[in-house]
């Protein structure tokens, strides 16, 4: 107990001197191609109504649209042909964030909204004087973002903080995010508070007319959260970006110094009313079948038959509080790892794929996140891959499991149970997380977890627990303060078992500050989490201001200089960086990078780099230049090229990065990335080559297919993953996915099969 008092008044004192640092900062702040391109020739499009520059932002009154109510629903074909859309209100002033921020949009664009009790409609009439760009029907496809587009986010709960976002394109491809506490930390050093993977049920159509594009979107009132009222009024924004003149208007205005998921500077959503989520019942069965082969040796062949059934299931227990279940887990369908290069001797992060893991993931999450990228020190307390998977990424059956996730009120609820079963020499587990923090002042949020995980099986009497408490103050619109202390308990490793972490940061469209803080403790274990190093102290500085050119071709400098400064638990140094930084985004997206960085890095005991390589322990100094080119996203042929010679541990690295992508037809993609680190040392020479080839092709928005091939030298690993999926209705789904891994020591044999399966997955969603 004395050492939890003296961690507590240390990290007290942290904050005292952070705070104090903080307001020494703020003082010196100023005031301050290629599309399917339907080629044609456009008509006129109706005048654009001149709008008024952006005001301030602090008490600027907010702008209305109203849902008008239908009898019958509009079919979602692109078209809007129904009289109701003709009859519906229309906003169309919408105002420049890119490149002129606070002019006028310079092509029209006009937003409808339609409601009946079950479901929210948006129509989109999107003038062009310009062709569009639209090469890509793939659903959650990155690219979608870079070409022509309209994005609208719900501010459900008007709660400006959380919201719902939904992304169409020209072509009618779909993409889905969950923005939790208005996705800040997304950027540069922060934990990322937008859900990528989060795969609601709703449905777009779009058509490209002759002066521009129109598009329908469909939104089932249950597919997102609300509380219920007889007259609703909800927080919503609309987004346009228009490619060819790389241009990005909003219908209520945004600096450019933050995104759409600024939903506290939304608009908002008035009119609906007597709207109802049903049951709020949803039942997903799927049902597997397949085949896997494996050739162990000349002689060790197995070829065993994949069948099973399973369940997914939730129930809307209150109107903002989800329960899911799942039976007899299966993730077939989800895509693979892409391999990464290592030479650090931390372990590498890979983000989480699994569908039941992902939605309302950051109702569990705690930690830094990226705050400490890339040194090697993230400390999340939650990593839900440890679920379910081993070490090397290998799955591991999981029996079932429950999670409650949602709002109550003010409240933030997280809970999941999981069960494994053993397997592959890995036991079972129980996992239990329990996760809770309340929305405080305006955008300000305070919580607290608990996670427990015990082996199960005879004669197994492991358990690891974490435990910690965190907060994030808002306490204006550019100024942010959060933190966590936590504790683990796990037999034998008693005392030294805490972990704290406080950040400070300012952002506004002119400067980026932040000094992060993080104190891990050598016996801290948090085995349901990620922790890449104990017994250190860690402290981040950066400065970054961001000009803004009004005019020429340059849309953003960010010259920057950050200093981290790793002690241990004896504050004697182990690791610093001086890292200078000179970014260049165009207008046309494209990204020129340099930096340079002075490392020192001390090895307490030899590192094992390769089999027969090995660092001896000793202190090295060592300098390192990055050089970096990306070619606008929005072309039909893309490039992104880096080289990084670098000092490493009394030799030399030299990093070649390299990768070429192509949009052949709007149904047609592929993109090849090389990747080759050549190390030359006293110690030993070695070269790592990885190579990675991808192939799309949509048949539809609603069918596609994907393979990646992945071959890295340092392993003689060839793998290949095909993935075909079809959406036969909206939340129904089948998938045919081929995997196939080799590895050899003979290069000339790589092509030889090890492990072979061909996996058919089902999936029909009933919903009331």
């Amino acid at each position: 107990m004395k050492n939890v008092r003296a961690s507590v008044l240390a990290i007290l004192c942290g904050w005292g001197c952070c705070c104090g640092l903080a307001a020494a900062l703020l003082a010196f702040i100023p005031a301050i191609s290629f599309a399917q391109t339907t080629e044609h020739k456009h008509d006129t499009p109706p005048a654009v109504k001149p709008a008024a520059p952006l005001a301030s932002q602090a008490g600027r009154e907010r702008p209305t649209i109203t849902a008008q109510r239908v009898t019958e629903s509009p079919r979602i074909d692109g078209v809007l042909d129904e009289a109701a859309w003709a009859a519906a209100p229309a906003v169309d002033q919408f105002v420049q964030q890119e490149p002129q921020e606070g002019q006028p949009a310079t092509d029209r664009t006009e937003v409808r909204v339609l409601f009946d009790a079950g479901h929210l409609y948006i129509g989109v009439r999107a003038y062009a004087s310009l062709a569009v760009t639209a090469t890509e029907m793939r659903r959650d496809a990155d690219r979608l973002f870079d070409e022509d587009n309209f994005q609208v986010i719900l501010d459900t709960f008007h709660d400006s903080r959380n919201g719902y976002m939904f992304v169409t394109t020209p072509l009618g491809a779909k993409l889905e995010q969950q923005i939790f506490d208005e996705g800040e930390g997304g950027g540069r050093g922060g934990t990322a508070n937008i859900n990528r993977n989060w795969d609601g049920v709703w449905d777009a159509a779009a058509r490209i007319v002759s002066d521009g594009w129109t598009a329908e979107i469909e939104i089932p009132f249950s597919t997102v959260r609300f509380v219920p009222s007889t007259s609703l009024v909800w927080g919503v924004n609309f987004q346009r970006h228009i490619r060819r003149k790389n241009e990005t208007v909003l219908w209520s205005p945004i600096p450019k110094s933050y995104s759409l998921t600024r939903v506290s500077l939304a608009g908002e959503l008035h009119g609906l009313s007597d709207i109802s989520r049903g049951l709020d019942l949803r039942l997903k069965p799927f049902m597997i079948g397949g085949v896997r082969n494996v050739h162990a040796s000349a002689t060790n062949k197995t070829t065993d038959v994949i069948r099973d059934l399973g369940l997914d299931a939730r129930y809307g227990l209150t109107a903002g509080l989800n329960l899911d279940v799942t039976v007899n887990t299966d993730f077939a369908q989800v895509e693979v790892d892409e391999q990464q290069v290592n030479l650090t001797r931390f372990g590498l992060f890979y983000p989480e794929k699994r569908d039941f893991f992902l939605e309302n993931s950051n109702f569990f999450t705690m930690g830094t996140g990226t705050a400490f990228t890339p040194t090697q020190v993230q400390t999340d307390l939650f990593f839900s891959r440890r679920i379910g998977l081993s070490a090397s990424g290998t799955p591991l059956p999981i029996l079932g499991g429950v999670r409650v996730a949602g709002k109550s009120g003010r409240n933030n609820i997280g809970v999941l149970d999981i069960q494994t079963d053993e397997a592959l020499g890995v036991q079972g587990a129980n996992f239990f997380v329990g996760r809770y923090s309340r929305d405080v002042l305006k955008r300000s949020r305070v919580g607290a977890i608990f996670i427990n995980k015990d082996a199960t099986g005879s004669g197994s009497s492991h358990f690891n627990r974490t435990m910690g408490v965190d907060v994030n103050l808002i306490p204006s619109n550019n100024l942010q303060v959060q933190g966590y202390l936590a504790k683990t308990a796990t037999p034998g490793r008693d005392g030294n078992d805490m972990a704290y972490f406080g950040r400070i940061a300012y952002r506004d469209p002119k400067w980026n500050l932040y000094l992060n803080y993080l104190d891990v403790q050598e016996n801290f274990n948090a085995e349901a989490g990620f922790v890449q190093r104990t017994g250190i102290r860690t402290t981040k500085a950066y400065f970054g201001p961001t000009p803004r050119p009004k005019t020429g071709r340059v849309k953003l400098y960010e010259p920057m200089y950050v200093l981290t400064y790793t002690t241990d638990q004896s504050n004697r140094l182990v690791y610093r960086n001086h890292h200078l930084m000179l970014g260049t985004t165009l207008r046309d997206d494209t990204f020129i990078n340099v930096f340079y960085q002075k490392v020192l890095d001390v090895l307490d005991v030899p590192f094992r780099i390769r089999p027969n390589v090995t660092i001896p322990s000793g202190i090295y100094s060592m300098h390192e230049w990055y050089f970096m080119l990306n070619t606008s996203p929005g072309r039909r042929i893309y490039q992104r090229l880096s080289v990084t010679p670098a000092d490493f541990y009394g030799g030399s690295r030299l990093n070649l990065s390299a990768a070429a992508g192509a949009r052949v037809t709007s149904r047609f993609s592929t993109e090849l990335q090389y990747n080759r680190n050549e190390v030359d040392m006293p110690w030993g020479r070695f070269v790592v080559n990885l190579s990675t080839l991808r192939v799309d092709y949509t048949f539809s928005p609603r069918m596609t297919i994907r393979s990646l091939t992945q071959y890295n030298t340092s392993t003689h690993e060839i793998s290949n993953n095909v993935r075909f999926n079809f959406i036969y209705r909206p939340g129904s789904d089948l998938y045919v996915v081929y995997n196939d891994q080799s590895q050899t020591g003979l290069p000339a044999d790589i092509f030889g099969r090890k492990d072979r399966q061909l996996v058919v997955k089902a999936t029909y969603l009933l919903q009331r």
